[in-house]
């Protein structure tokens, strides 16, 4: 180990919105009317979505029990290996599946992740393919609800498969 300074050095720097109006928005919008509302720009973006430099959302993206997210690989999601870091790949498939169950559910009634469970199948790496990650509800109760997804390339190249299970909160 030495202590010379590391040369090279990147940064990034992004920026997020109030996330009140959002909030607010939640007790009066159902979920799909919410994600197109932050698709078209009528609410801001999540907090997540910036960390992470996930694409724009798409109003056409989110039908009702389906959801996408896009993600362009970049140097900064790497882990120690040179390759995405796997907790990119649960954020997103976290973020798809989830919000594919908020897609069905009426204003005022909210989500959590109970459980989450994926399979890395390949690396995805910097300069690589333009991925996404399309949530599909399976099944739900007025308590719980379990969706399904994928992150895939634009030839439809698998790179990982996911579950979840999700609390209603009403």
């Amino acid at each position: 180990m030495t202590d010379a300074p590391l040369t090279n050095d990147r940064q990034r720097t992004y920026t997020w919105a109030d996330t009140a109006p959002a909030l607010a928005a939640l007790r009066t919008l159902s979920g799909l009317e919410f994600l197109r509302a932050i698709a078209r720009g009528d609410l801001p973006p999540s907090p997540v979505g910036m960390t992470l430099g996930m694409e724009p959302l798409r109003e056409e993206d989110f039908t009702e029990g389906r959801a996408v997210f896009r993600l362009k690989p970049q140097e900064f999601h790497y882990n120690p290996i040179g390759s995405v870091h796997g907790g990119v790949f649960a954020t997103l498939l976290d973020s798809a599946l989830a919000c594919a169950i908020h897609t069905t559910l009426p204003a005022g009634v909210g989500y959590t992740t109970l459980e989450l469970k994926f399979n890395c199948v390949r690396p995805l790496i910097a300069g690589g393919p333009e991925v996404q990650a399309v949530g599909q509800v399976v099944a739900g109760t007025r308590q719980t609800a379990i969706a399904e997804g994928r992150i895939v390339d634009d030839t439809g190249k698998l790179y990982a498969h996911a579950t979840t299970t999700c609390l209603i909160l009403r």
